[in-house]
């Protein structure tokens, strides 16, 4: 079944949303990230994407509040945001039950096998984002060469089972996906794979299924009541 997952971005302590990943352009949807947690929450989630946008982009820690809204809902939450150790991974996983990793799947590949071994694949996701087809680190700010289907080819022959494409170029804008990107990543993975990025109405999650996607990770267009949730078809 497609399966919606809410998004929560944190930041300096508030559920925000950044257009685009750029900091400069945030809009403050809730002052307490568990306030949006538990919206999702009361509406039947079954899954929450947290992210810890300052500990993403290396400025600070949301860790506490993060962790509240974990422990507060009956929804479990999958964390990103900095997860670029062993450590960080077994702190997140202390109280989410999926830990997202991106940056060092670009730059620390190895770290990636190692918490598939320690942690195992269904608690370990990676996260591919790409402006275009190059994929982004460190909270979107620094594009690199790589490809994002290559990437995500690299994370399935890792052992990776479950994969995030966000396109940063539409992240936070309502106007639609872009399906190629999408088509391509999903040509590379054979595993689960969720998109988000541009999501502004039930046309586009009806696109991202028939592309073959498990689901969509989707933050805006939800706060502000632009697509059917709990979606039931």
């Amino acid at each position: 079944m497609f399966e919606v997952i809410p998004c929560v971005d944190v930041r300096q302590g508030r559920a925000v949303r950044l257009l685009q990943g750029d900091p400069k352009r945030e809009t403050v949807y809730h002052a307490d990230p568990l306030e949006a947690a538990r919206r999702f929450d009361a509406q039947g989630a079954r899954w929450l994407h947290i992210v810890d946008l300052d500990a993403a982009l290396g400025s600070g820690s949301n860790q506490l509040a993060i962790a509240a809204a974990c422990r507060g809902v009956d929804a479990k939450v999958e964390v990103a945001g900095g997860v670029r150790s062993v450590a960080e991974a077994a702190a997140r996983l202390e109280f989410a039950a999926r830990v997202v990793v991106g940056t060092a799947a670009v730059r620390e590949p190895a770290l990636v096998r190692e918490l598939l071994e320690r942690f195992g694949p269904r608690r370990v996701v990676v996260s591919v984002d790409a402006r275009g087809d190059r994929v982004t680190v460190s909270g979107w700010t620094e594009e690199t060469d790589v490809a994002a289907a290559d990437l995500a080819r690299a994370m399935h022959e890792a052992g990776v089972e479950l994969l995030i494409f966000t396109d940063v170029s539409r992240d936070g804008t309502l106007q639609g996906i872009d399906d190629r990107p999408v088509r391509a990543v999903r040509d590379a993975f054979p595993g689960a794979l969720y998109a988000g990025g541009g999501v502004g109405s039930d046309d586009d999650l009806v696109l991202y299924e028939s592309l073959g996607l498990q689901g969509a990770i989707v933050g805006r267009a939800l706060y502000e009541g632009k697509i059917t949730y709990p979606r039931t078809a």
